[in-house]
């Protein structure tokens, strides 16, 4: 792939294929970068996909990263390469990239619905013995609609559904386990259909505190493993592994330690999804990990633990007026579920290498589209032209503002270029 400098974030006059990204000696303390750009620091990345990996791997489970964080397929290889089982998707275009790029199994944690969509993969079914694709069933009306254009298709292997499990005020899936049963027995006389698993996300349970949360994520725990039990003993999962598919990026330790003492078929495998945990951040999963390792700290202390990974470095475009500082960075740049942080400042000098130093008392008060106001005191060091490294909360809504993130090793140089497909 070519980049150049209509690419957000590409240095000036720049047009190098991607892979010579790492010859060109671009640092970012060397002022060779019009801010902002997007980063992902190399270290922290490479420790989380190994970190979660093994946390799955030890707790006999199966992992599927879930791509809709980053839409990387450079990244869906280097989480696959490290031995995740598929890779987590959520819309038809998703799917379309990943099978762009090779991807064999695919777990779509929605419902397929539309006819385009659907036909798109029933071809692909039937034009790829190797291609393994699951998805979410919730209703008769998704299920009836699948079988009949299943059935105009001529489609030659029964598509893999999971039955999605929900809960009042969730978003999709059946809302009690009598509903689920019922799906389960009809599919199990599809013709089109076969019924490998159940899904579940715990992730919109909300309550009155932490606590609260925990107990209602393990009392929808207990209902998934008890649907599955049943369904298990009714007979109505195809042969070979039944699939109990459930766990984002927050309670993922409630999902491993519930399962592992339940009495699941022998032959359940627990698939989890996590997906932000490859760059992790600076707020919302930060407390979470916090969470985490109060909760269960068998999980949350293992070796080093997650590390914030992916960083927002932005220019001082003005200090208009003592206690305030704009920089040139927005909506349009980074999220803004929360209010990013300021981790540090750097000073360019000319012609030598810029100075980076943590920055204290400088928080950021609001956001526009391109501009991002910072209070600070009114002795700060902060001039016009300086730097500032921002730590980002939600980093779905931060890769998807970027078609291209650079990675940087502990140096600030930049060694690789991966590109996304938002």
């Amino acid at each position: 792939m070519l980049l150049d400098d209509t690419t957000k974030g590409v240095p000036p006059s720049a047009r190098i294929a991607q892979e010579a990204v790492s010859s060109m000696g671009w640092n970012l303390l060397h002022e060779d970068f019009d801010l902002p750009v997007c980063v992902l620091r190399q270290t922290a990345m490479e420790n989380n996909i190994k970190w979660m990996q093994s946390l799955v791997n030890d707790q006999g489970a199966l992992f599927a990263p879930h791509g809709k964080t980053y839409m990387s397929p450079t990244l869906f290889s280097r989480q696959l390469e490290a031995g995740a089982w598929a890779i987590t998707l959520a819309t038809g275009h998703q799917v379309r990239v990943a099978r762009a790029f090779g991807i064999k199994r695919i777990i779509l944690a929605n419902q397929l619905v539309g006819r385009a969509f659907a036909r798109y993969i029933f071809q692909e079914i039937n034009a790829n013995n190797d291609f393994e694709f699951y998805c979410l069933v919730d209703s008769f009306e998704n299920i009836k609609a699948l079988e009949k254009l299943a059935h105009q298709e001529a489609l030659r292997r029964p598509l893999r559904v999971l039955i999605e499990l929900g809960y009042p005020g969730g978003r999709c899936g059946c809302r009690s386990v009598n509903e689920a049963l019922a799906l389960a027995e009809y599919i199990d006389n599809s013709q089109y259909l076969d019924l490998h698993g159940v899904e579940g996300f715990e992730g919109y349970i909300h309550g009155d505190g932490p606590e609260n949360v925990a107990a209602k994520i393990r009392t929808f725990l207990t209902d998934l493993i008890r649907f599955t039990q049943t369904t298990d003993e009714k007979g109505w999962f195809v042969e070979g592994s039944i699939l109990l598919s459930v766990g984002g990026s927050a309670f993922y330790d409630l999902v491993l330690t519930e399962t592992a003492g339940a009495h699941l078929p022998a032959r359940c495998k627990v698939v989890t999804r996590s997906g932000c945990y490859l760059a992790h951040d600076a707020i919302m999963y930060r407390d979470f990990f916090q969470q985490i390792q109060a909760r269960t700290p068998s999980i949350g202390n293992r070796e080093h633990g997650l590390f914030e990974a992916l960083e927002v470095w932005s220019y001082v475009l003005s200090r208009p007026e003592p206690g305030r500082v704009i920089l040139n960075v927005g909506r349009r740049d980074i999220s803004y579920d929360d209010l990013p942080l300021i981790h540090s400042l750097v000073q360019f000098e000319a012609g030598g290498a810029g100075r980076i130093q943590p920055l204290v008392d400088h928080r950021v008060v609001d956001v526009n589209d391109q501009h991002l106001h910072v209070a600070c005191p009114e002795d700060s060091p902060v001039r016009v032209g300086d730097a500032m490294v921002l730590g980002v909360s939600h980093p779905c809504l931060t890769f998807d503002k970027w078609r291209n993130v650079f990675v940087r090793d502990d140096n600030y140089n930049i060694v690789e270029s991966i590109s996304t497909w938002f």
